[in-house]
């Protein structure tokens, strides 16, 4: 069994490169994978289906990464999001994560990274006793 095995990741870039190569890296462990190359196709995406987790691009035509975390808070989605972007800005990051995105990965993404990432917001928590 992969760690990725009936686990709906969506992934949402506009570098054709980088969305085949993290699409690749998450079919290959087993994942369901939806792809998305802006902002407006992502919501649309969520609206049909709500993924597992989704990795986010901050810089996307049609609606930036930010927006779509701010439509996705609006909404009250509380799926995992892997926010990935060149940006280096800390103001960036900050508002990113105080939007509900559980991590944020500068490019390049180092791919056995992300996934471990990935694997480790899927499990659920522990049952306290």
């Amino acid at each position: 069994m992969s760690k990725f095995d009936a686990k709906d990741i969506l992934i949402v870039d506009d570098d054709p490169d980088i969305l085949a190569a993290f699409e690749l890296a998450f079919r290959h462990e087993g994942a369901n994978v939806r792809t998305a190359v802006d902002g407006v196709s992502a919501l649309v995406s969520i609206r049909e289906r709500a993924p597992d987790l989704m990795v986010l691009d901050m810089m996307l035509p049609r609606s930036s990464g930010l927006f779509v975390l701010e439509k996705l808070q609006q909404d009250g989605h509380t799926f995992s999001i892997i926010m990935v972007t060149a940006n280096q800005g800390k103001r960036h990051r900050d508002f990113a994560l105080a939007l509900g995105a559980r991590a944020y990965l500068f490019k390049p993404v180092s791919l056995p990274r992300l996934l471990e990432l990935a694997a480790g917001m899927l499990v659920p928590p522990p049952l306290k006793s």
